[in-house]
């Protein structure tokens, strides 16, 4: 099947969200054309749409069960209404893990499925959201082709010295290894360099991607060279509810004393990182406005580990010529920006505090020696392109 013009839909699964967007196709590039998002835990359940400066909240009627058969149905409803399309082409998927399978995108077929499905155990709180989606879709519109973009396929370019554990070689072979995540968005902001900083793009840059879920990816040539994220999306910097980096001898310890494994699993992913520290949000906007210690050593503790990351890639890299910041937090909380970039002022790093406070594209000083840049990143666009890619090959 070829990508003709038309409009095509991408779904951007997060754990307990949905990201949706809408492309209009035509001569194999895919033009945004509106997005959507649905919070899986909100009761009822409501589609945000939004186009251009403009939202609107549509409460829905299906609730969210084991499938999503429904409140697909009943979204894909809506945004037809809305957006007065005519109809969809193909439907686009960010898929967490590829493992060792899978390199780049591609057409979803029975196959395909059972091998994202047989990864779940890698990704246990995202991966099985995009089977939902992509089964649903299925059923929904059997006659709709379906792709798979995957977050790990970026970081292919990593050597092996990267990618291996200090474990026995065999482990390596089955598949004990850092995979690294995020990488639409690495991607999508090694893209955005090119474009827009064109006589950085083949340097040596750190992308710090600070949402909910964080990472750093270490790129050269626009390539991936090191990332933290390695074997899960547990390890790296703390995040909003995830520990991050931790001495394994810490879970070793708790199973040790009684905790049960759903138990660990529940406390490294949903009960950590900054709500762990803190105790009072997972939020670092509530936490930045908070007067309380525990807040402000969360926050404090967040940005000295991105910090830490940065000079470690530096090391990977063989130095530093460009940071970027990205994703929720690092586009919009320039408080955290300057406490990051605080710790790196022996690596040439400063900042102009009046571009850093309007979230200006380009934030570093005059005489600063590495650039600092702030570029948002477009996930559901890599997906859309990628999508027309695979379906026009």
């Amino acid at each position: 099947m070829t990508a003709g013009s038309g409009v095509l839909v991408t779904f951007n699964p997060g754990s307990s969200t949905i990201k949706i967007g809408l492309f209009a196709v035509q001569s194999r590039a895919a033009r945004r054309i509106g997005k959507g998002m649905i919070d899986l835990r909100q009761q009822p359940l409501v589609l945000r749409i939004i186009e251009g400066a403009d939202t609107a909240d549509i409460s829905l009627k299906a609730q969210a069960g084991d499938e999503l058969d429904a409140v697909l149905d009943e979204t894909l409803g809506w945004l037809a209404a809305h957006f007065k399309h005519e109809g969809l082409i193909a439907a686009g998927h960010r898929v967490v893990h590829g493992g060792d399978r899978f390199h780049g995108a591609t057409q979803i077929d029975d196959e395909t499925l059972d091998a994202i499905e047989r990864l779940v155990p890698l990704a246990p709180l995202h991966q099985p959201q995009s089977v939902r989606l992509i089964n649903a879709i299925r059923r929904l519109r059997p006659e709709l082709a379906q792709t798979a973009s995957f977050d790990t396929a970026f970081h292919r370019t990593q050597a092996d010295i990267v990618r291996r554990f200090a474990l026995p070689r065999a482990m390596f072979d089955d598949g004990i290894k850092r995979y690294g995540f995020h990488g639409l968005s690495y991607k999508y902001i090694a893209g955005a360099v090119a474009r827009q900083v064109p006589a950085l793009a083949k340097g040596r840059i750190v992308v710090a991607h600070l949402g909910s879920g964080a990472s750093l990816c270490g790129l050269m040539d626009g390539e991936s060279r090191d990332t933290s994220m390695g074997f899960s999306t547990l390890d790296g910097i703390p995040m909003a509810t995830r520990s991050g980096a931790l001495d394994p001898g810490v879970p070793l310890h708790l199973l040790a004393n009684g905790m049960s494994r759903t138990g660990l699993e529940d406390l490294l992913y949903h009960r950590s990182g900054l709500l762990g520290v803190s105790g009072i949000s997972a939020d670092s906007r509530v936490l930045l406005e908070s007067d309380a210690e525990a807040a402000r050593e969360a926050i404090a503790m967040f940005a000295f580990r991105i910090a830490q990351t940065v000079a470690s890639l530096a090391v990977t890299l063989g130095g530093l010529d460009s940071i970027v910041f990205t994703a929720g937090i690092g586009e919009h909380q320039p408080q955290v920006r300057a406490l990051v970039c605080g710790h790196l002022g022996w690596l040439g790093v400063s900042l102009d505090e009046g571009a850093n406070a309007a979230n200006a594209a380009r934030i570093s000083a005059a005489g600063s020696k590495v650039a600092v840049l702030v570029i948002p990143t477009d996930e559901e666009q890599v997906i859309a392109d990628e999508a027309v890619g695979v379906l026009s090959a």
